[in-house]
């Protein structure tokens, strides 16, 4: 089956859009995606709500950037008065689990009823279901697409099928004799991500798991270079850049990231946006 085209028109005047997507994973992805409950590894969390956020917020704000914050509803409940900064700063709040539960690892019944729950709880503390989801694996189990469709979400940010436009993911039915096939394009619009435009796995260290200690000026270029690419080559592109307090916010990083901003802002023609602003300005 032929895929849908992919159509992003961007509003007259903009040449490229780049979405800040914030991570404010707190405890929660070292108790979901690491089990891991020492102190140690919870007072990393810490200092992502209480030291990481606020730098993150400020670097944000001083250079007129809206964008998305990712939080899973244990990040909002155990931190409020963090969250509530966030809630006023004017990003855009979405989906990022419960607890940044490992979906890959969770039954199918868990992984329906913490989507419920957390969908339950973003509209109590929020005020309003999230539009859009990113998976606390960055992946998708065989019914993780369904749900997202039949919950009634809009957009997904968890997938790497293109890198500066969006699409809609399809269902893949496996077949290793004669060629996997796709299913129908999904009701929801994906905005990619890539783990080379994200600041965890260069940046932070966890014993066994990663190093962590990649030079922020290699992280610089390689942002950079992105950014370069799409709005030189690809006629209105989105590039999708995550970080997270607790690893954007060390003070080598934040240095780094802030030049970045400055850099991209400079450039004409670019939008900073959330990614539900972007919707009205897709057709397929």
């Amino acid at each position: 089956m032929k895929a849908a085209a992919v159509t992003l028109q961007l509003p007259e005047g903009k040449r490229l859009a780049v979405n800040i997507g914030v991570d404010f994973d707190a405890h929660a992805t070292w108790m979901g995606t690491f089990g891991q409950t020492s102190p140690g590894f919870l007072s990393r969390g810490e200092y992502d709500a209480l030291v990481g956020l606020p730098r993150v917020l400020e670097a944000l704000r001083g250079h007129n950037v809206v964008g998305n914050f990712f939080t899973p509803t244990h990040t909002m409940a155990t931190f409020p008065q963090a969250f509530e900064s966030v809630l006023e700063s004017g990003h855009e709040i979405s989906a990022h689990g419960c607890w940044h539960e490992p979906i890959m690892k969770i039954t199918q019944d868990d992984e329906r009823r913490l989507l419920a729950l957390q969908i339950k709880q973003h509209e109590q503390i929020v005020g309003k279901a999230p539009r859009g989801y990113r998976s606390p694996a960055w992946d998708f189990t065989d019914q993780t697409l369904s749900l997202l469709e039949e919950f009634g979400f809009e957009w997904d940010s968890s997938l790497m099928g293109r890198d500066f436009e969006p699409y809609r993911p399809r269902p893949v039915t496996l077949d290793y004799e004669n060629g996997n096939s796709f299913g129908d394009p999904s009701s929801l619009l994906e905005f990619p991500v890539s783990w080379y435009l994200d600041d965890w796995p260069a940046t932070e260290h966890i014993p066994g798991v990663s190093t962590g200690f990649e030079s922020p000026r290699a992280i610089y270029e390689r942002w950079k270079a992105h950014i370069d690419f799409a709005y030189a080559r690809v006629p209105n592109a989105l590039v999708s850049i995550t970080i997270h307090p607790q690893a954007i916010g060390r003070p080598h990083n934040l240095l780094m990231f802030e030049e970045l901003l400055d850099y991209i802002a400079g450039l004409e023609g670019v939008w900073f946006t959330n990614l539900s602003a972007l919707l009205p300005h897709w057709t397929d």
